[in-house]
C-alpha cells in the first residue's frame, strides 16, 4: 500500500526536512487585519515578523477549509492509496476536524486523520516518525495510527511566552488563566494537557522559567532513553541556540 503522509504548517516541519521525507504540508492561514495569508506560502517567517511590527494589533489564525483539505486529498489520491492527515491539537484548533469531515467526502483514498494532541515541533516529531514507519515498510495505516497513539505517552512540549494576553486573544488559553498569570506577574511555564494550553509550574520570572526548562530536559535526558528534542523560537534565535 502507497500511503502519504500529511500534517499542518503549525508542526514548523522545515520544508527542506518535509521535502526529504515526503511530508506533504496544509497551510493554516494568518490574518493580518483584512488580509490573509497561506502560513509558510504566502508568509514566510521574516515577512511575519516584518508584518507584526507594521500592525498594532496582533494577527490571528484561522483553519484550513473543508475545501482545501478535500482538493489536497483527491490530488494524493492519484498517486497514494491512503494518507496519514496529522493535526494540531483539536483542543485548540478545528482543524483536525475540518480533516475528519473532508475525510467523508473523498472517494479515491482513504483518509486517517490523528489528532496531535499538542502543536509545534512536537506535532511535526509525529509526521516525522509515520514518515520513517512508512520508509520502513509499515504494514497497514492502521499500524502507523496505533505507533503514532503510543508515542503519545511520551512526546511534551515545554513553552513560555512573555505576555499570556496574547494567547488569550488568540483562543489558546482560557481568560481566567491569562488574568490570573498577569495579575500575579508569573511567567508560567505551559503544556498541553488533554488537548488544550494549562499552565505547568508557576515561575516568577523568565530567567527561572528557562532554567526549570534545562531542568525538565535533564530530567529526561538522564533516563537513557532515545530522545529527540527540538526549541522552538519566535525570532529569538540567539537564545534559542544557547540552549541548543
Amino acid at each position: 500500500m502507497n500511503i502519504a503522509v500529511v500534517t499542518d504548517s503549525t508542526a514548523y516541519i522545515p520544508k527542506e526536512m518535509r521535502e526529504q521525507h515526503q511530508i506533504h504540508m496544509i497551510p493554516l492561514q494568518v490574518v493580518f487585519g483584512e488580509e490573509t495569508y497561506r502560513e509558510e506560502i504566502e508568509l514566510d517567517w521574516k515577512s511575519f515578523y516584518d508584518e507584526v511590527k507594521k500592525h498594532t494589533e496582533l494577527p490571528t489564525t484561522s483553519q484550513p477549509s473543508i475545501g482545501e483539505l478535500v482538493a489536497l486529498y483527491e490530488e494524493l489520491g492519484k498517486s497514494y492509496d491512503a494518507v496519514i492527515s496529522i493535526h494540531l491539537s483539536s483542543g485548540i484548533s478545528g482543524t483536525f476536524s475540518s480533516a475528519a469531515t473532508a475525510d467523508t467526502m473523498v472517494d479515491n483514498i482513504e483518509v486517517y486523520p490523528f489528532d496531535s494532541e499538542i502543536s509545534c515541533l512536537a506535532q511535526g516529531f509525529y509526521a516525522l516518525k509515520a514518515a520513517e514507519l512508512i520508509r520502513n515498510g509499515a504494514a497497514s495505516p492502521e499500524d502507523i495510527i496505533k505507533e503514532l497513539e503510543e508515542m503519545k505517552k511520551t512526546v511534551r512540549a515545554y513553552f513560555m511566552v512573555d505576555d499570556l494576553a496574547h494567547l488569550q486573544r488568540g483562543g489558546r488559553l482560557s481568560s481566567a488563566q491569562a488574568f490570573i498569570g498577569s495579575l500575579l506577574k508569573v511567567k508560567p511555564i505551559l503544556h498541553f494537557d488533554n488537548k488544550v494550553i494549562v499552565p505547568f509550574e508557576k515561575i516568577r520570572t523568565r530567567k527561572k522559567a528557562i532554567s526549570r526548562i534545562y531542568e525538565l530536559l535533564d530530567e529526561d535526558a538522564s533516563k537513557g532513553l532515545p530522545m529527540r528534542a527540538a526549541v522552538i523560537h519566535a525570532n529569538r534565535e540567539e537564545e534559542a541556540a544557547k540552549i541548543i
